[in-house]
């Protein structure tokens, strides 16, 4: 299925899963850097059986069009006008905050909203842990991590930290190297208010990160975790805590997150 946002021309690229009866609830799925729909939520299938899944590949990624740089605005954009009459809304890390933006914009279309390990790590800056990995962060991923092949940094985003480096395949070779070119995440400067004010069902979803390498806990996780307490409390969400998961809880323990989920669209 493809989907043609005004403004935008050509079509983002969306896969639907739906074996449910008709009428199901509509859930839009945003995947984060380094990834796209299908791979990014492939534990979420089974949930198809009982809501029409609408898994999205942001420009850049998957089945989706080139984007000379892929850019968190552009795909909130893109999911506003995908929310049609309203649907239920889930991002996942890059992804987490288009759809806060979208979800900001058009917040009478947001059945519920569901963010999983959120990556705008700015807007919760004044949490102390937040704050020190910002400047690991932009030190790490500054201008200079662009210069090297998309292959190097997938070596260097995976092994060091104990994690298996996924093979480079053409499909994720073109993912990296649209995520090197992104606009950074990490220093989106995101409105929480218009968040706060919406009535839709809100849930943070976070791994616990107990089980990851050191390194990657020490880097990424601790930071992960206070923005995703930080954001829960700022937007009034419910806080969710995933054990024996890291940055990718859904895929990680997918029947807990499932189970949070379904009761969510239900609700």
């Amino acid at each position: 299925m493809n989907a043609e946002p005004r403004g935008q021309g050509e079509p983002v690229h969306v896969t639907v899963w739906d074996e449910a009866l008709p009428g199901a609830p509509r859930v839009v799925l945003v995947h984060g850097t380094m990834s796209w729909g299908t791979e990014c939520f492939a534990g979420q299938r089974p949930l198809a059986g009982m809501f029409r899944l609408e898994v999205v590949d942001r420009r850049g990624f998957g089945d989706s069009p080139d984007i000379e740089r892929s850019d968190y605005a552009t795909d909130a954009e893109d999911i506003a006008e995908l929310l049609g009459n309203g649907a239920h809304l889930v991002g996942h890390s890059y992804g987490a905050a288009a759809v806060m933006l979208a979800a900001s914009a058009r917040p009478e279309a947001v059945q519920s909203l569901t963010l999983i390990e959120p990556s705008a790590l700015r807007t919760a800056a004044a949490h102390p842990t937040v704050a020190a990995a910002l400047v690991r962060i932009r030190a790490a991923f500054g201008e200079s991590g662009r210069e090297v092949s998309p292959q190097e940094h997938l070596r260097r985003s995976t092994e060091p930290y104990g994690l298996p480096m996924p093979e480079p395949t053409p499909r994720m070779l073109r993912a990296v190297r649209s995520a090197l070119g992104e606009r950074p995440v990490w220093d989106a400067e995101l409105p929480l208010g218009p968040l706060a004010k919406a009535t839709m069902p809100k849930s943070v979803v976070n791994g616990t990160w107990e089980s990851a390498h050191p390194d990657y806990r020490e880097f990424t996780g601790m930071a992960l975790m206070a923005c995703g307490e930080y954001l829960a409390e700022a937007i009034g969400a419910r806080h969710v805590q995933v054990p024996g998961a890291d940055h990718f809880p859904h895929r990680d323990r997918p029947d807990e997150v499932n189970a949070v989920l379904a009761r969510l669209w239900q609700s």
